[in-house]
């Protein structure tokens, strides 16, 4: 059986040229009488920690003054093995952001899962307000003692909502727990259509609609997107589709 892991990061900010301040992950290992294993670090970024980034993950350059940065730490071989380990499985919440943030540090993982992607191919006719996973976690009723936006706090609601998820798919598609991780592999492979703005001046509306009215706002958005902010390959996948690009 695969080795699961699931893991968050918390970052100087949210681009490509933002780096690592926190690792967490819990891995589930059937070859081991261990079980379940849990790790958690700081790290000195090459950057500043910004105050907005702070503010949401409350790490501060204080707190990391003295750490080594995550190159020169001895963790990286280990987790790199870990998590290159053709093996394991990596689950995350936005896979593809945490995903970049390791291959700057070299490391890139053969198999994962995306929870985001996951939720968003089960709610297809997107229900759903919000897919953060605090959001999710209170909307879900998912119990845990977790403080919203620490890194192995965010491991432990994410590992409760990856087994709710797992069991949806086995429902909805009539299959077993290793065909499960089998379709949600392949579902977090691929990026997301996107069909409804839930931020901004169009709010609420449908994207398909809104290329014809303002498809300036569009072309606006995603050149946002492609220039740096945030990395999200969904709505990048999901303009240049309504944009025919």
């Amino acid at each position: 059986m695969a080795k699961i892991i699931f893991f968050d990061t918390e970052t100087t900010g949210n681009t490509e040229k933002d780096f690592l301040c926190q690792i967490a992950y819990k891995v589930y290992d059937p070859s081991t009488e261990l079980g379940a294993s849990t790790f958690e670090a700081l790290y000195k970024p090459p950057i500043k920690i910004p105050p907005e980034a702070s503010a949401v993950h409350h790490i501060s350059n204080k707190m990391i003054a003295d750490k080594p940065s995550f190159a020169e730490s001895g963790d990286k071989e280990k987790i790199k093995a870990l998590f290159e380990d053709t093996n394991s499985i990596v689950v995350a919440h936005n896979a593809p952001f945490d995903l970049v943030m390791f291959k700057k540090e070299g490391i890139e993982p053969k198999n994962f899962i995306c929870t985001l992607r996951v939720v968003r191919h089960l709610d297809p006719e997107e229900k759903i307000a919000k897919y953060n996973l605090q959001y999710l976690r209170y909307l879900l009723e998912i119990e845990v003692e977790a403080q919203a936006h620490d890194a192995l706090g965010d491991v432990l609601v994410l590992e409760k909502l990856f087994e709710r998820l797992k069991k949806k798919i086995m429902e909805k598609e009539g299959i077993e727990e290793s065909d499960a991780l089998e379709r949600m592999m392949e579902i977090s492979s691929h990026p997301s259509i996107l069909h409804t703005f839930k931020f901004g001046k169009h709010n609420g509306k449908r994207i398909e609609e809104v290329v014809k009215t303002d498809r300036g706002y569009l072309e606006w958005l995603l050149e946002q997107k492609l220039n740096g902010d945030g990395i999200d390959e969904d709505w990048i996948y999901t303009l240049k589709h309504f944009l025919n690009r």
